[in-house]
């Protein structure tokens, strides 16, 4: 039976819906005295609840890794949602934050952005891998343009196939099947990688070694000849995208404004706008409090040991920024954790991290100083984006 629904927010529409469904099926199977073994995280299918009990547990906690659902509690004829292999629509969804009860909305507004008084390439960008997600290779094929592209691309990381011979195998296979929508080019497959959000920037950090040759045996004069030697290689996810792609949601975008629009304020601590560091931000800075969809950010990093062995010395860093417009529920889930640099080992940066932390520095001041051109799918205008870091 289909569980690949369990992986997603257990704040969307989508999965509440077939959490309905599946304690309806559930209790009306095997709960007859109106209790059932609950399989939440905390549970683990050794603890009896009610019906209201279930559904709060698995909304609040979600369901353990690894649980099945028993196939004696769903008909033979149950179709799934999706394609459990190939879930292109929700990894469009997942990457800019678009629920299930939404696509019909985002497929109304294509082709509207030619009315904006700004054109946003980003969201052109959006709608072409909305676009891909649903469209078949070719007629009767079970993969969709989008779902080929990322196998194939898969496929080539994973057997390591330089790009010549990967060449060679896209044009063996766009000849093979010419009435299907195969790209051009492994430049045109990176492309729309790129902009599915999964792409990075590498900066390679150089150190310069100054060595001395002499020009001759004879002479002590000699020529400095400098040398730069790669030392480590600095890996940066672009933070500017994914603050734009929130706004390409109108539920994300009604959360960004959450704290200003929907939060109580009654004076009691729930959320860090309640806080004096917030209000004193703010008055610090009213014409960025005016605009309730700008952002504050928060900003962790730590070390860890990528090889689970502390044999071998190693210390990645990454660094995440979360936004703390979101309401509680939401402002530390994953799915809404912007992992931007990851800084290679061996070592620990120490002080000499504000030497990685260079990229985010500049986007971060471009962002606080003159902010960027955003797309604002729930009014389906554009305004400028700033952005601070608390």
């Amino acid at each position: 039976m289909d569980s690949t629904w369990m992986s997603l927010c257990r704040s969307s529409p989508a999965y509440e819906k077939r959490l309905d469904k599946f304690i309806e099926r559930i209790f009306s199977k095997k709960g007859k005295d109106g209790h059932l073994y609950c399989p939440c995280i905390h549970c683990g299918n050794h603890k009896r609840v009610d019906r209201v009990q279930a559904k709060t547990h698995l909304l609040c906690d979600g369901f353990f890794k690894g649980y099945k659902i028993p196939t004696m509690f769903f008909e033979p004829d149950d179709t799934p949602m999706w394609d459990a292999e190939d879930d292109m629509q929700g990894l469009a969804q997942s990457v800019f934050h678009i629920f299930e009860d939404e696509d019909k909305d985002e497929d109304d507004d294509i082709g509207q952005t030619e009315n904006l008084t700004v054109p946003n390439l980003n969201v052109e960008k959006f709608y072409k891998v909305l676009e891909d997600a649903k469209k078949e290779l070719y007629p009767g094929c079970k993969f969709s343009v989008l779902s080929f592209i990322v196998r194939l691309f898969h496929s080539k990381c994973v057997g390591k196939c330089n790009e010549k011979g990967f060449s060679m195998i896209l044009d063996t296979i766009r000849e093979a099947f010419p009435h299907a929508s195969i790209p051009n080019s492994l430049y045109e497959i990176r492309k729309v990688i790129r902009d599915l959000g999964l792409g990075y920037e590498k900066l390679m950090l150089v150190q310069i070694i100054v060595c001395y040759e002499s020009t001759t045996q004879a002479d002590n004069d000699g020529d400095y000849e400098c040398k730069k030697v790669g030392a480590k290689v600095l890996r940066y996810f672009p933070l500017i995208p994914r603050l734009q792609r929130l706004f390409m949601s109108p539920k994300t975008t009604e959360s960004i404004r959450w704290h200003e629009e929907s939060r109580t304020k009654d004076g009691i601590l729930r959320h860090p706008a309640d806080s004096p560091a917030w209000k004193t931000f703010d008055y610090q800075n009213s014409e960025f409090d005016k605009e309730p969809r700008n952002v504050r950010l928060g900003l962790a990093s730590d070390g860890f040991n990528p090889f689970g062995n502390m044999s071998v010395s190693h210390s990645t860093w990454p660094v995440v920024l979360m936004p703390y417009n979101l309401p509680p529920w939401l402002c530390m889930k994953k799915s809404f954790l912007f992992l931007t640099l990851l800084i290679p080992g061996p070592f620990a940066p120490g002080n000499n991290i504000d030497v990685y932390m260079q990229p985010l520095v500049d986007e971060l001041k471009e962002l606080w100083d003159t902010g960027v051109n955003t797309y604002d799918a729930s009014n389906k205008s554009n305004f400028t984006l700033r952005a601070g870091l608390i």
